[in-house]
C-alpha cells in the first residue's frame, strides 16, 4: 500500500523529484518562496494569482499581469502607451540616463513603468493605471507621473471611477526636480476629481515607497493594500538607524498600516477584483 502511494504522490518540492529526472525537466519550471523556501511548481503558481500556495506570500507582478487579473477579459484599452522618458537633465550616474532608458525598454519590451486605460472590471467602466517594477522599479518619472495625471482627468471627465495600482522605489532620481514636481502635480488632478465627485481607489503593493506614498498613493478615498506589502516614505532600516530604537514586528507592513489607520482594507491578491467592484457599487459609481 505504502508503494503505491509514492508512486501515485506527486514530488512537492525540488528535493524530491527523482535525480535522474532532473535533468529532463525544462529549466525554469520550479521556483523558490523567498517567504517559507519551499520549491514550488511555476505553473501551479501563476494559476494561484502568482501566490505562493503553501504561505500565501504574495510575488511582484509585472502590470501586464495586474491588468489580467483585475479587468474583464479582453477589455482593457491601454491609452498613452507613446509617452517616453527623456533625458533632459543629461544625467550620468554608472551610465547615462540615456542608455540606462534603451536598456530598460529593450529588456521589458515597455517604455516606462506604467500602464494606463479604460476597462471594465466585473462590467462596471473604470480608468486603470498600473506601475510596473520591471521598468527601474517603477520609479516616478515626468512619464509616470503624466500618465497617472491623465488617467485621472480622463475618470473625471467620464465620470468612471479611477484605480491606481502602485508599486514604486520613489521618485526617479535621474529627473531631479522634474520627478519630484509629479508628487504636485498628480495630488492637484486628485483634488480635481474629488471637487468633481469622483472616485478614486488606491490599491498599495509590494513595495509601495518614497514620492509615491508620499503622494497620490495614499490619497485614495479607500486605500487597499496587498497582505505584507512593503508601504512606508524611507525603508525601515534607515528609519531604525535615524531613531536608533528597535521597530515594532512587521513595522511598514499593510497589517501594521491597517492598524495604524493608514490603510482601509488588506485585501488578498485573489479576493482584490471581487472587491474593487462591490466597492464601486457601494460609491455608486
Amino acid at each position: 500500500m505504502a508503494d503505491t502511494q509514492t508512486k501515485m504522490s506527486k514530488p512537492r518540492t525540488w528535493q524530491d523529484v527523482p535525480a535522474e529526472k532532473k535533468q529532463d525537466l525544462p529549466e525554469g519550471l520550479w521556483m523558490r518562496c523567498p517567504s517559507c523556501e519551499a520549491m514550488l511548481y511555476r505553473k501551479a503558481v501563476e494559476q494561484n494569482a502568482h501566490v505562493c500556495p503553501d504561505c500565501d506570500h504574495h510575488f511582484r507582478i509585472d502590470a501586464e499581469q495586474r491588468i489580467a487579473l483585475l479587468v474583464d477579459p479582453g477589455s482593457f484599452e491601454p491609452l498613452w502607451e507613446d509617452l517616453s522618458p527623456k533625458d533632459t537633465l543629461k544625467f550620468t550616474d554608472r551610465i547615462s540616463y540615456k542608455d540606462r532608458i534603451k536598456a530598460t525598454q529593450k529588456k521589458t519590451g515597455v517604455k516606462d513603468a506604467l500602464m494606463a486605460g479604460r476597462g471594465f472590471i466585473k462590467g462596471r467602466g473604470v480608468v486603470l493605471a498600473v506601475m510596473d517594477t520591471r521598468f527601474m522599479m517603477a520609479s516616478m518619472g515626468s512619464v509616470v507621473g503624466e500618465k497617472i495625471t491623465r488617467a485621472i482627468e480622463l475618470g473625471t471627465k467620464e465620470n468612471k471611477p479611477v484605480i491606481v495600482v502602485s508599486a514604486s522605489g520613489g521618485a526617479r532620481m535621474q529627473e531631479s526636480a522634474l520627478s519630484l514636481a509629479q508628487m504636485a502635480k498628480t495630488s492637484a488632478a486628485l483634488a480635481r476629481l474629488d471637487d468633481a465627485g469622483g472616485l478614486f481607489l488606491s490599491v498599495l503593493t509590494d513595495p509601495t515607497t518614497g514620492g509615491v506614498t508620499a503622494s497620490f498613493a495614499m490619497l485614495g478615498d479607500l486605500i487597499l493594500a496587498e497582505p505584507k506589502a512593503l508601504i512606508g516614505f524611507a525603508g525601515p532600516r534607515v528609519i531604525a538607524n535615524t531613531v536608533r530604537q528597535e521597530l515594532p514586528e512587521g513595522f511598514q507592513r499593510s497589517e501594521f498600516l491597517q492598524d495604524k489607520g493608514f490603510v482601509d482594507r488588506v485585501v488578498h491578491r485573489s479576493d482584490l477584483r471581487n472587491e474593487i467592484a462591490r466597492l464601486i457599487d457601494y460609491a455608486g459609481k
